[in-house]
């Protein structure tokens, strides 16, 4: 057995070895003290990879650059963590990170990955933005003092998409719609919406997540007779599904077009031209749009060699006014700084925008169809703009319960 100072020595290692934890968190801490962190949570290397993934970190970068690398007095941080799109994964990152002192988390692709965050930011009361996730019910239900929705919302993407194709002739519909709640919740809003404007939806097919045969979808939307064939899908079963309706020659006729939503400008070059000609779609952000998106899609271009997606370019402007308002809020609190964020306008890229008080970014939104190969006079020019719906139109009313 160990004589006394044998046990003396034993207790000493014990005693270290339960402090290591609290000493780590303390240095944690005084290391959290003297930077502000912003966390980007994402897909780095699935499905939302192109999208978001390392994309997101350069334009989250670019925004610290440009906005001078420090406030209030210290230097920012990035750092970026993969959810691989599970809610488990994202949830514990993003708890750590919060424990840890990171100050906002940002991206977050897919629903269940952002609700998860989402309800640990209220928790935790730190600042969450979600630039990515679309559905309306982060801020139409869900709102929360520290949290922001940035993306193109499921309601303005079908308002936007749906009243105007319609509008423009397309009265008949057939939606091709993915199994899951995403899909579902996005078919139904469009529905509702080309039912409202006078329009007919004559039926739909569903397709499981990662479908590689959209042979019998399409053959139910061509005979179908519907005008437009509307994918109610994202990521690679969008691009399966535009790539297949190409070979099914399903516009060749001119009969019938395709509609989606959900669309990223990384998807149309990897497809090209020839086979995403006509696809009509509605976006906050395209990088030929004026010289301040050209500006920044250029710079972003020389970095990642892609164009920026709308993903990429609301990281941009979400964590440059994030910065302002902790500058104008003088403190790192968090619900000071997201009440700084609502009280202050929002620079879009030349186009004003504002944080309502539930939470919900609103900006003009347009509806583009993409250019035939003959009319595209360079590298990446595929939209061509067909109308812009204002905020006011495209955005659901504000829920009295999170108005405050």
């Amino acid at each position: 057995m160990p004589g006394s100072s044998g046990r003396r020595a034993v207790l000493a290692g014990g005693a270290m070895l339960a402090a290591a934890p609290r000493l780590a968190r303390a240095q944690m801490g005084r290391q959290a003290a003297d930077h502000v962190r912003i966390g980007v949570l994402t897909d780095a290397a699935g499905p939302y990879a192109d999208s978001g993934g390392p994309g997101s970190v350069i334009a989250a970068r670019m925004a610290v650059a440009d906005f001078g690398g420090s406030v209030l007095g210290k230097p920012i941080e990035i750092r970026m963590g993969d959810t691989q799109n599970k809610p488990d994964i994202a949830s514990g990152l993003a708890r750590s990170w919060y424990d840890e002192g990171v100050d906002a988390i940002i991206d977050l692709p897919v629903t269940p990955v952002a609700l998860a965050v989402q309800q640990i930011a209220k928790e935790k009361t730190r600042t969450v933005m979600i630039t990515a996730a679309a559905i309306s019910a982060f801020t139409s239900k869900l709102c929360s003092p520290v949290s922001t929705h940035w993306a193109d919302d499921t309601h303005a993407i079908t308002t936007a998409t749906g009243k105007t194709v319609v509008e423009r002739g397309g009265k008949t519909w057939f939606f091709i719609t993915v199994d899951f709640t995403f899909g579902r919740q996005l078919e139904a809003a469009a529905t509702a919406v080309i039912v409202q404007n006078g329009g007919t939806v004559l039926g739909s097919a569903e397709f499981p997540i990662g479908n590689a045969d959209f042979s019998a979808q399409l053959v139910r939307a061509q005979n179908s007779g519907a005008r437009v064939i509307g994918l109610a899908a994202v990521g690679n079963d969008l691009v399966n599904a535009i790539k297949q309706a190409a070979e099914f020659d399903l516009t060749r006729d001119g009969r019938q077009s395709l509609a989606a939503f959900l669309v990223y400008i990384t998807e149309i070059h990897a497809l090209g031209l020839s086979v995403t000609q006509g696809l009509t779609f509605s976006s906050s952000f395209y990088w030929d749009q004026n010289d301040q998106a050209r500006r920044f899609s250029r710079h972003f271009y020389a970095v990642r060699n892609d164009m920026p997606t709308r993903n990429h370019a609301a990281q941009y402007v979400a964590v440059t006014h994030f910065l302002t308002a902790m500058a104008q809020a003088g403190t790192r609190d968090a619900v000071a700084v997201n009440q700084a964020m609502r009280a202050l306008p929002v620079d879009y890229f030349g186009h004003p925008a504002l944080v309502r008080a539930d939470g919900r970014v609103l900006y003009d939104v347009t509806l583009y169809k993409v250019k035939k190969p003959e009319e595209s006079q360079a590298p990446w020019d595929y939209y061509a703009p067909v109308s812009v719906m204002p905020a006011s139109a495209a955005f659901l009313p504000i829920n009295p319960d999170c108005a405050a």
